[in-house]
């Protein structure tokens, strides 16, 4: 976890990211977590049936790499989650190396707010989701 960073320390342009591989465990846990067992992520003989021919890890599983690096990163600890508009541009797949990246392009400064760029590659450095977060940073 990195330092407390206070809101009039954050500048448009700052960026931070975090990267995880993403295992079975993790679509399994994440099925079991939120309840959501669509055969193309759980079942193999299913999913090659789908237009991904094999399993394929949950989406919002790879958006929720995004909600480390606010939390945790940029802005950090304090950082409330307000909304977020999001892009899924292609599959995840048991094994990928994801990164989520985040950038600030806006500062609403009379509500401490920031709007930030989103974004997850995987280890090929393709997109595979991107979208704009809008965070509320408290001191």
């Amino acid at each position: 976890m990195t330092k407390d960073i206070r809101y009039d320390e954050l500048c448009i342009g700052d960026r931070a990211r975090f990267s995880k591989t993403i295992t079975e465990h993790d679509v399994y846990s994440y099925a079991g977590i939120t309840g959501d067992f669509n055969t193309v992520h759980i079942n193999q003989e299913m999913a090659q049936k789908s237009p991904f021919k094999t399993r394929i890890a949950h989406g919002m599983l790879s958006a929720g790499l995004i909600s480390t690096v606010l939390g945790t990163k940029l802005p950090g600890p304090g950082t409330i989650y307000l909304k977020q508009d999001l892009k899924f541009l292609k599959p995840v797949h048991f094994g990928d190396t994801l990164t989520a990246e985040c950038e600030i392009v806006k500062k609403i400064d009379e509500k401490k707010r920031l709007e930030l760029s989103t974004v997850v590659h995987n280890q090929q450095g393709e997109e595979v989701l991107s979208g704009i977060a809008l965070v509320m940073k408290e001191d």
